[in-house]
């Protein structure tokens, strides 16, 4: 730091990466805020690399460059950030739930050793709605087991919707461990079953802030989809999540194809 004293700069900088690092450390003792605790990490370590980068420019035409570009690619993450979620907020708004699909598809999520976790009662309880509308629509229950997880995803769902709906007719994909095994996994058993996920209607229940990337991967799988989002009763965790999928979605378009 330049002098003895810190001036109001390095002050309100080094204040906001102290606050930010005691953000990071509670969010992630939390259940489902770990990644908001990272991230919160990850931000007090950019508010230390501008301070020292101010205090660089300050010195040197080095370092008044290497300022100017570290902000504008900030400037330009930012800018991303809030398209995306834009785009995530867009798909996660719609809902098909009206309309009578020839399949549905519900991913899975976390299962606490049998137990399914919020983000999956959330998913088991839109596809119940739809299936009390729909009974005779013919289901895959897709999620295979993962960490921490006694039983595969698509064994919970069933044992929480099978004695609900004794008429229903539901396949198993438990093999899966990524959303784009869920609807390599989920096309197989469809066609099994006589229907050709291109040509027919498929309705994928997932959680509203997931939906966005769930529907970028089936259409590159070539599923026709409809949408049912499912949301989280709680927004601090809405918020999270969206957060989070947003990186998610950053994965997906360069890798998951």
């Amino acid at each position: 730091m330049s002098g003895k004293h810190l001036t109001r700069r390095e002050t309100y900088t080094l204040g906001l990466s102290i606050l930010f690092t005691l953000a990071g450390v509670v969010l992630q003792v939390i259940p489902g805020m770990k990644f908001s605790g990272q991230l919160s990490l990850a931000f007090a370590v950019l508010c230390v690399a501008w301070l020292y980068l101010c205090n660089w420019a300050e010195r040197s035409a080095s370092g008044r460059r290497v300022r100017r570009v570290f902000a504008l690619l900030l400037c330009a993450g930012t800018a991303l950030f809030l398209a995306l979620e834009v785009f995530l907020l867009s798909y996660g708004a719609r809902d098909d739930g009206a309309l009578p699909a020839d399949a549905v598809i519900v991913l899975g999520a976390g299962v606490n050793g049998t137990t399914p976790s919020l983000s999956l009662r959330t998913r088991m309880d839109a596809a119940a709605a739809y299936l009390s509308r729909y009974p005779d629509t013919p289901v895959v229950l897709s999620g295979g087991q993962g960490p921490g997880e006694d039983i595969p995803e698509a064994r919970a769902m069933e044992a929480a919707l099978r004695p609900r709906f004794p008429d229903t007719t539901f396949l198993l994909e438990d093999q899966s461990t990524s959303t784009a095994e869920n609807f390599r996994y989920s096309k197989a058993l469809l066609r099994a079953e006589g229907l050709d996920p291109e040509n027919a209607s498929v309705l994928i229940v997932t959680n509203d802030f997931h939906m966005a990337r769930a529907c970028l991967i089936a259409r590159r799988q070539g599923v026709r989809v409809l949408t049912l989002p499912a949301p989280l009763p709680y927004g601090w965790l809405t918020v999270n999540y969206y957060i989070r999928e947003a990186f998610a979605l950053v994965k997906t378009f360069v890798f998951d194809w």
